[in-house]
């Protein structure tokens, strides 16, 4: 899209940047009237580009509060950390959040039909040593009482048919394109999953898995970090694997976890998505955890219970150590307001760290994090599309073999409705320069989004333009820290994760991988790092 950055492009250009020329002739070819209506979302923008290019600028607070731990950031890291603390019976908190609603990019929104999220829509069902995850869906009643294992209830699982993938006009069960598919095809995806069999047993000399979510889990041996020293193409060309089928499901998976393509992931991150999510070789991948409006529910859970500890539309613009604690001064709806904590937690991503935290710079080399940019549609449909008779149903999550999208999932599907009205939900990820969609992107409009979300969804569905009654968009500009060829073992990264005096750090960032399950680990990390800090044992 960089072509498109000197100038404001029109809407079809705009689609077809995004989708290509074919989709963007179509659109034009099939276009409604008139767009739906809608809102355009862009969580945090405004006051975080305020905070980046003027972060001094907050004048001194009239007055301090005082409190045991402050904590900025009220995405799934902040609030794990939140959540951990008052677990352990720690209360005296107070969570920062910049934007005017909890969860980042697990925040979720609502209909008078139903729930819908607005970003990260699922988690993998836990593993015995994933014990805060296991204490989390505990809390939520979405594990079976009794069992000697987690187990997930049926409730919380996704309820069958999961995915599909329309391929040459057709939908079909599951997302590697069977159809057509040759005896040399099947053969690679045969020695593909061979190949991840033998990550999946593989345990080092503490009897570390290679692959674990959270990834502190997973062992650092010489023979697993070395896969983050290519990319999970090179990977793939090594091991003999072209298959277009299998390299397309790698990519697939590359966006769909990373916002990046397999030529550009980490192998490392690559093979992790296969291989962390098997409990043994010759096991299914663990299933499927979500709910209508998707990790939203996750948060809104850890959220439950801070009342007035909460403080939203609060840009931290500086955090320093004292001799008696750290200090806190933020930009809020009233005013400068500042904190005098014993403990800080900031979760945050790096880049907001090293604006805000005084002397963050002093000893720490800075990682290389990229961050990618997505964007997020949600289409209010009056009916569902219309389903061939050959084809494989509508399932939660519906995919396109010749789409750059992620396709969408159906908000509706756990709650068991497949007529009707429903809420599609669209992702768009740029697997490209991150920064060059955001300067590119900035000025795209809602109505942008919309047609080029019809567009994609055409490609099924040509009949969806006239069932649509409403089509809100969210552009995340920052929307995920992405595991390019040696960064998810930078060491710099893995001296981030430091406290800093009595300035703790939390986030998926510094796992490299922008996952739930990352971010949990995280804030759960930084709360017993305070904890101990505060003479807790």
């Amino acid at each position: 899209m960089a072509a498109l950055a000197m100038r404001q492009p029109s809407r079809r250009e705009f689609v077809a940047a995004l989708l290509g020329a074919p989709a963007a002739l179509a659109a034009c070819r099939a276009a409604a009237p008139a767009l739906p209506p809608g809102e355009l979302l862009v969580p945090g923008k405004v006051a975080g580009h305020r905070l980046r290019d003027a972060p001094g600028d907050v004048p001194a607070p009239a007055r301090f509060e005082r409190v045991r731990v402050a904590i900025v950031g009220g995405g799934p890291s902040g609030l794990s950390a939140a959540w951990w603390l008052a677990r352990q019976g720690e209360r005296d908190l107070v969570v920062l959040e910049l934007d005017e609603a909890v969860g980042g990019t697990s925040r979720s929104g609502e209909s008078p039909l139903v729930q819908y999220p607005w970003g990260a829509h699922y988690i993998v069902a836990p593993l015995p040593h994933q014990a805060s995850l296991v204490a989390l869906l505990g809390e939520l009643g979405a594990l079976e009482a009794g069992a000697p294992e987690p187990t997930v209830s049926e409730e919380a699982l996704c309820r069958e048919p999961e995915e599909r993938l329309f391929y040459r006009g057709r939908w079909y069960e599951g997302l590697y394109a069977r159809s057509g598919a040759s005896a040399a095809d099947l053969a690679e995806l045969e020695r593909f999953r061979a190949l991840i069999a033998r990550w999946v047993a593989f345990r080092d000399g503490r009897g570390r898995r290679a692959f674990a979510l959270p990834a502190q889990a997973a062992s650092d041996d010489a023979e697993v970090t070395a896969l983050d020293r290519e990319s999970f193409a090179t990977w793939l060309d090594r091991h003999g694997l072209r298959s277009a089928r299998l390299r397309w499901l790698a990519d697939y998976a590359c966006r769909d976890d990373y916002g990046l393509l397999a030529s550009d992931t980490s192998a490392w991150a690559g093979v992790s998505y296969f291989a962390s999510r098997i409990r043994a070789p010759g096991d299914e991948p663990q299933p499927v955890v979500t709910w209508p409006e998707g990790n939203g529910r996750l948060v809104a859970h850890l959220a439950r219970g801070l009342g007035p500890r909460l403080r939203l539309g609060h840009a931290v613009a500086s955090v320093r150590n004292t001799e008696s604690g750290v200090e806190l001064v933020a930009a809020g709806p009233a005013g400068p307001v500042g904190w005098r904590a014993e403990r800080a937690i900031m979760a945050t991503p790096g880049l907001i760290n090293r604006r805000v935290v005084a002397g963050i710079e002093s000893g720490r080399a800075a990682p290389v994090v990229d961050r990618g940019a997505w964007a997020v549609a949600n289409l209010h449909l009056d009916a569902r599309p219309r389903a061939r008779g050959d084809d494989a149903p509508l399932a939660w999550d519906n995919v396109f073999y010749d789409s750059p999208s992620l396709g969408y999932v159906v908000a509706t599907h756990q709650r068991g409705r497949d007529h009707g009205p429903s809420v599609f939900t669209w992702y768009y990820p740029f697997t490209g320069d991150g920064a060059a969609a955001r300067r590119t992107l900035d000025s795209a409009t809602r109505e942008d989004w919309a047609a080029a979300a019809l567009a994609d969804l055409a490609r099924a569905h040509p009949e969806i333009g006239a069932a649509c009654r409403r089509i809100d968009v969210a552009f995340w500009g920052h929307g995920m820290v992405r595991p390019r060829v040696g960064s998810v073992f930078d060491p710099a990264l893995r001296a981030a994760r430091a406290p800093l005096g009595r300035i703790h750090f939390a986030g998926s960032e510094l796992s490299g991988l922008s996952l739930f399950e990352e971010a949990l680990d995280h804030g759960v990390r930084a709360a017993e790092e305070v904890r101990a800090g505060l003479g807790h044992t």
